[in-house]
């Protein structure tokens, strides 16, 4: 079994990208997540271009799908997935559905992705995350339940913040989304944010000792089974980091933290 440690394009979109790939090799991540802009192929291949000439695996990322109308939604959907298995990445994460939509349509959007994965042959899980089908546990579970194969990128600092608590009373809904976890974003949410300012700060403790627990569950399943797994640091620029006013001066470095991230989780689990 082996834990791999990748870094986010987030956060570091302006920089070069060859420039991106040296430093994110420099500082001892092995792999890359990101996504890619709809129809710009240059941009495409010029990014697969530089990892596979770094030997660098990457993630591909969704996000981009906010269409309102359901069945629109649904075709950008599957042509923005169809965009990234274009890159052939390890597997796609995710971001899915709205989360004001029905649970029906929300699960019509789930199947879409299903059938694209079954006929390329490329996995897609999805993320927890806010405004998406998945912005809470006890919501998640409806869907994790109705689908026992539906795969999880697991990051409960966004459900921290949506449910104001470190989900002390959601033990069985967190529990379900462990078992289904094949990726993890290693940010620390809070009770009032999906990003704490700095995981190292002492007043964090409990909200860094609480995602710690969570992923040392995930980590002992897949140990268990003998599966590997991918932990990218995901700690976001502005605005999701706190930030002096009018200055937008951040309360600390972004690439600074997801680095510091990566270090504790391979000394923790390697």
């Amino acid at each position: 079994m082996k834990i791999s440690y990748f870094c986010p394009i987030w956060g570091s979109d302006e920089m070069p990208f060859e420039q991106f790939c040296d430093k994110v090799l420099e500082a001892g991540f092995d792999g890359i997540e990101l996504s890619y802009d709809m129809g710009d192929e240059k941009q495409r291949e010029q990014r697969v271009e530089a990892m596979k000439s770094r030997g660098i695996p990457h993630v591909g990322q969704h996000w981009q799908t906010i269409n309102p109308d359901v069945d629109e939604h649904i075709e950008e959907y599957k042509k923005q997935l169809e965009w990234i298995i274009g890159t052939e990445p390890l597997y796609i994460n995710s971001q899915t559905g709205r989360d004001w939509f029905s649970f029906e349509d929300n699960r019509r959007i789930l199947a879409a992705a299903k059938a694209l994965s079954a006929s390329s042959g490329v996995k897609i899980i999805h993320e927890t995350h806010r405004g998406k089908f998945s912005y809470a546990a006890a919501v998640t579970r409806r869907f994790l339940e109705a689908d026992p194969e539906l795969r999880i990128n697991f990051d409960a600092s966004h459900w921290c913040c949506v449910s104001e608590s470190l989900l002390e009373d959601q033990q069985d809904s967190v529990e379900l989304a462990i078992s289904r976890a094949d990726h993890i974003h290693a940010r620390i949410g809070f009770q009032e944010g999906p990003q704490v300012s700095d995981p190292r700060a002492p007043e964090f403790s409990d909200a860094l000792h609480a995602h710690l627990v969570w992923w040392d569950q995930i980590v002992e399943r897949k140990k268990a089974a003998n599966e590997d797994l991918i932990i990218c640091s995901e700690f976001g620029p502005w605005p999701y980091i706190p930030s002096v006013p009018y200055t937008l001066q951040p309360l600390c470095d972004q690439w600074e933290t997801n680095v510091h991230m990566m270090n504790l989780l391979r000394e923790r689990y390697d």
